[in-house]
């Protein structure tokens, strides 16, 4: 046990602060949450002592205890939304976000870019929370149009293009040839080539018929061989060789390409020959040893250790 220490009379023992709510302890100026978004804080008041009067005797009395009382005050949540649409608060939390919008009632997502539903012609952005919305400027002179597809011109102007004048939403093809074709939109004219497909020859067989807008690749005789670029050589249809690596062997396709594959090599010895020109090693001639060459049987000293003698058995 603790010491004991004598008070004299009237001495006052202090007590911790603390809080108890709900069952749980808290220490003076804590904070937190509890549900149904409420913030709670534990408060410490500390009464004052009684003083005595000048020229009172003080009484033989118990020590006194002083009781520092804690008491919890709760409030509703106060949250600060800094933005026009928020977001409702995420589960577990008591605070709208204004990451993203809430925009009649549809969520939107930061930097989305949206048209209400209305129809004005409006277009909206979702930036940090807040929707902007913007409407189209109309020149001067055009008038709500009723279609949604034109938010300003509800007259079409007629557009005129190379001394003849053309109706809004007529097309035409530029010079005839049927390879332009162009559009009057309100009082311009928009003209777009038409798409060519890529072609799969070199640019050098590309051919342009008549009659037609894009070009094709010429008809190319069928291959009657195989043509190397570095070298020049051609070798016909179904012809082998070696390109220059003795375990590599070609062959020329029937359609002009070339086709390789190498052969694979097992060694049937732990020291075979390798003979200039001859893709695998050969194990029938003799042994390899330290660079040097030994034929069947031969015995010769080695040369880790000169008190060694090594022979070479072909198997």
């Amino acid at each position: 046990p603790p010491p004991s220490a004598s008070l004299s009379p009237g001495t006052s023992v202090p007590v911790s602060p603390r809080c108890w709510h709900r069952g749980v302890s808290r220490d003076p100026g804590a904070r937190w949450t509890e549900p149904g978004c409420r913030s709670c804080t534990c408060r410490v008041r500390i009464p004052p002592i009684p003083c005595l009067s000048h020229g009172a005797i003080p009484t033989r009395a118990e020590p006194r205890v002083s009781r520092q009382e804690g008491r919890v005050l709760c409030d509703t949540v106060s949250c600060s939304v800094p933005c026009s649409h928020p977001l409702p608060a995420p589960a577990g939390g008591c605070c709208p976000t204004c990451t993203g919008c809430l925009h009649e009632g549809v969520a939107r997502a930061e930097g989305d870019v949206f048209s209400p539903s209305n129809g004005n012609c409006s277009v909206c952005i979702c930036l940090a929370g807040n929707v902007s919305c913007l409407s189209p400027e109309c020149p001067p002179g055009s008038c709500p149009s009723p279609s949604p597809s034109n938010c300003c011109s509800c007259h079409p102007g007629k557009c005129s293009f190379r001394g003849r004048t053309y109706a809004h939403g007529a097309r035409f093809s530029l010079d005839g040839d049927g390879c332009t074709t162009c559009v009057c939109q309100g009082g311009e004219v928009e003209c777009s080539f038409a798409p060519c497909p890529v072609l799969d020859c070199p640019q050098h067989q590309w051919h342009l018929r008549p009659g037609q807008c894009c070009s094709s690749c010429r008809d190319t005789p069928a291959p009657t061989g195989c043509s190397l670029d570095d070298n020049g050589v051609e070798f016909p249809v179904g012809q082998l060789w070696s390109p220059g690596d003795p375990c590599e062997l070609c062959i020329c396709q029937a359609d002009g390409s070339v086709s390789c594959r190498r052969t694979e090599c097992l060694d049937t010895c732990p020291h075979p020959i390798r003979i200039p020109g001859q893709c695998c090693p050969d194990c029938s001639a003799g042994c390899t040893y330290m660079g040097r060459v030994f034929s069947n049987n031969e015995t010769f000293p080695s040369e880790l250790d000169p008190c060694l003698s090594c022979i070479c058995l072909v198997r």
